[in-house]
């Protein structure tokens, strides 16, 4: 089975596209917190930042050019009802995205369920993953990546914002700013590692080979650092 996507439904299970199958439970749960989105997806502080050096800017020409005070002073309005109005609007975004979101991990895969207009859902058995990571931030958010075997692929335009930056050619499905990111990642190591190796006594005991997987790292790194859990 790989990693398949499909319009978002009624869901028997929450975040789930069908019922779980027999024998498969619920790990984890969880969405991510929309602030923590707006500031490392969306880029709100960068926005922040834009429009104040705009309107300093705007400032510095108004002093220049010799304009009126209040001319001045309206021009730094403008600039800053701008700057609010974008905020705003990313900001909303970030809210729509996290209220839509639910990622979930089970004992044999990750399900992906999102979108604002259109939710689709996503399956990746952890056969199909080839390895995670982590990279925390000081409050414990952080954000876990999942990199997919090579014929395991899902377009970037439809796993975004939920998509490792800069990785367009062969994207890569992540959970984004979830909380107790560390415990999350725990989870998920566990669960594919228990995984993996149920699939390795299988394909020993049949005449076919898989493909060699590597057994995931358990030792954490520092907060900030970006680390593989394989």
């Amino acid at each position: 089975m790989t990693a398949h996507g499909r319009e978002h439904g009624p869901e028997p299970v929450p975040g789930l596209p069908g019922p779980l199958p027999e024998g498969e439970r619920i790990l984890w749960q969880g969405a991510p917190d929309w602030r923590v989105l707006a500031r490392t997806a969306l880029h709100v502080r960068w926005i922040v930042g834009w429009f104040a050096l705009l309107a300093v800017w705007r400032v510095g020409a108004g002093l220049t050019a010799g304009s009126a005070p209040m001319v001045i002073a309206g021009d730094v309005a403008v600039t800053a009802l701008l700057g609010a109005a974008a905020v705003g609007l990313l900001s909303g975004y970030a809210w729509l995205v996290a209220r839509t979101t639910i990622y979930t991990l089970t004992d044999r895969r990750f399900v992906l369920r999102h979108g604002v207009a259109l939710q689709k859902s996503f399956n990746v058995p952890y056969r199909r993953v080839e390895s995670a990571g982590l990279k925390l931030d000081g409050a414990g958010f952080g954000d876990v990546p999942l990199r997919l075997t090579p014929e395991s692929k899902i377009g970037w335009p439809h796993l975004w914002p939920h998509a490792r930056p800069l990785r367009i050619v062969h994207p890569e499905p992540m959970m984004r700013a979830v909380p107790d990111a560390a415990a999350v990642a725990e989870i998920l190591t566990r669960a594919w590692s228990a995984e993996l190796g149920l699939a390795a006594q299988a394909a020993d005991a049949s005449p076919t080979s898989t493909r060699p997987v590597r057994v995931p790292a358990r030792r954490r790194r520092p907060a900030g650092e970006q680390t593989a859990v394989a």
